[in-house]
């Protein structure tokens, strides 16, 4: 990758190990659902009106199918699941479980058309990540059958990333990243709107809840998926989404200094192996196959 790629595959991996926490401290005031939905409304109201005045809306009618599926799989299901299973287990075992996505992405990628040459060292490194995660889950910090339904969220949303890069790379490949993205966040709001009235809070939440979720529309939703965007149309879907490798670093970080969460000896041997993994599985150059016919499609 560039400079240009590295800087923002270092950004995303910061940013995306954010939401866990803001997440965790915004469910003490408000619904999963609720969360969810003021998560992608405040991302639309940001994004929407700069792809306007971009013009970046204008040529998106042969995509709307690809625009709907991504709304589901990469905000309206995940944002949900993800808030839902934070109830039950820590923000920073959501983060790690977060970090199978690369793995996902190369076991199911050919069903997409997708086809990206891995090599020796990115098998590797996959490998080695997923290690790394595994060793995470080993410590003893999932209890009981909300703890495991937790798990099934999170695995669940593991799947919705995996296939949101890959509608990306084979559908949207070659837009402004900005309109798709604005529409496919629309699409989201719409779909979560009446869920998230079901369950609304009593009162205002605190300044503490509002500023949370305002770092997760803004920071977590708006930025993240613009430098999303910007990774897979220039490194590929798998070695983008390797970013969800350091995202459970951050996200346990936060968790063990702030909210106190406990990480024992196998947390760092594992951190070591994420991080290896990670370096590892971006080694190289990415191939792909049909992306002569890919560019034609999208011209």
């Amino acid at each position: 990758m560039t400079w240009r790629g590295w800087a923002a595959f270092v950004a995303l991996g910061i940013i995306w190990g954010l939401p866990y926490f803001f997440i965790k401290v915004a469910l003490q005031e408000v619904s999963p659902l609720m969360l969810a939905f003021s998560r992608v409304v405040l991302a639309t109201l940001i994004l929407l009106p700069i792809a306007w005045q971009r013009g970046a809306l204008r040529s998106l009618a042969g995509h709307k199918a690809a625009i709907i599926a991504f709304g589901l799989v990469e905000f309206a299901i995940p944002f949900s699941l993800i808030s839902l299973g934070e109830r039950w287990i820590s923000s920073s075992v959501t983060g790690i479980l977060i970090a199978m996505v690369p793995l996902s992405i190369a076991l199911i990628q050919r069903f997409f058309g997708v086809r990206e040459s891995l090599g020796a060292w990115r098998i590797a490194g996959l490998a080695i990540g997923f290690i790394g995660v595994a060793a995470l889950l080993g410590t003893g910090s999932i209890s009981g059958w909300l703890g495991w339904a937790g798990v099934g969220c999170m695995l669940m949303s593991t799947i919705c990333y995996a296939v949101g890069p890959l509608i990306i790379q084979r559908h949207l490949h070659g837009l402004d990243s900005i309109g798709p993205l604005a529409l496919s966040l629309l699409v989201a709001s719409v779909v979560l709107f009446i869920p998230a009235l079901i369950d609304l809070p009593a009162g205002l939440p605190s300044t503490t809840a509002l500023a949370s979720i305002a770092v997760l529309g803004v920071v977590c939703t708006a930025v993240a998926m613009l430098l999303m965007f910007y990774l897979v149309h220039h490194a590929g879907a798998s070695r983008a989404t390797v970013i969800t490798y350091i995202n459970p670093v951050v996200a346990t970080l936060l968790g063990v200094l702030v909210l106190d969460e406990h990480l024992g000896l196998g947390g760092f041997i594992a951190f070591a192996l994420i991080l290896l993994g990670s370096w590892l599985a971006t080694r190289g150059t990415v191939t792909r196959e049909g992306s002569a016919r890919e560019a034609t499609v999208n011209a």
